[in-house]
């Protein structure tokens, strides 16, 4: 169980926002902390602290008029740390090389490998060819319906016919190095993990997983040993020090690392 760091930016800016608010149209998002600090700043002091396997995560489309420069500031970040940072937002075969090329240990992939809410596992393996199972890593970000968790892609906005449970997780682990998986409901309100989520990914376990959503103290972080057994990974955005949350980065790193 580490803690993996986080840089998300959004309209150019390093930020911590709603997950749920994201909107593509007017690039909205309801912002949590906004830092006046690039991009790189964070990846240098991720460095000297010795976190791998963090991640950045592009929160523009593509299509977005902010696009080039949030782009531009992941790979500032990259070309800081080397090998130490995954990257994800509007990856595909065509550019996942670029990425790997500018220092990202990992691609981190949604939407390409869905198209019209479902599972495309051609274009899973045009990636696989493009950069390697072991560059890749599959965000498995859901939000929950009734009583299970469905993927959500486009930025969280759209749902999926992919219901996430330990037989996806199984089947898609063939393609992959890692998951990474937002409780979206919860993401950036400091409300509490996703509990439900977070037992399930605990029982499966057998590749690496990177948990974020609504860890917001040091009691939660116990709660969600208990809950994932030990075998998962976390991020804390919101909730930190560092993104003007309460929690202590200084004493997450000397614990979870």
């Amino acid at each position: 169980m580490k803690f993996r760091p986080c840089i998300d930016i959004h309209n150019g800016k390093v930020k911590q926002i709603v997950g749920g608010s994201l909107k593509d149209e007017g690039n909205m998002a309801k912002t949590n902390f906004a830092s006046d600090l690039n991009a790189a700043f964070y990846a240098n002091m991720y460095k000297e602290d010795c976190l791998r396997g963090g991640h950045i995560i592009l929160l523009n489309s593509r299509q977005s008029e902010y696009y080039e420069q949030t782009k531009q500031q992941a790979k500032e970040a990259l070309r800081v740390y080397p090998k130490g940072l995954q990257i994800g937002g509007g990856i595909t075969d065509e550019n996942a090389y670029e990425y790997i090329e500018c220092g990202a240990s990992h691609v981190i992939v949604t939407s390409y490998v869905f198209r019209g809410g479902e599972f495309c596992r051609e274009n899973l393996k045009k990636l696989v060819h493009a950069v390697g199972k072991e560059h890749i890593v599959l965000d498995l970000s859901c939000r929950k319906q009734g009583e299970d968790y469905y993927v959500v892609t486009d930025r969280w906005q759209k749902y999926t016919n992919l219901r996430l449970n330990a037989a996806v997780l199984e089947e898609l682990s063939s393609y992959c190095d890692e998951f990474l998986i937002h409780g979206v409901d919860v993401e950036g309100k400091r409300s509490g993990m996703e509990e439900q989520l977070v037992h399930m990914l605990g029982q499966w376990g057998k590749i690496p997983i990177t948990y974020a959503g609504g860890i917001s103290s040091e009691d939660d972080l116990e709660r969600f040993r208990s809950l994932g057994g030990g075998q998962l990974d976390f991020t804390i955005g919101s909730a930190l020090d560092l993104f003007g949350g309460t929690v202590s980065y200084r004493k997450i790193v000397n614990k979870y690392n």
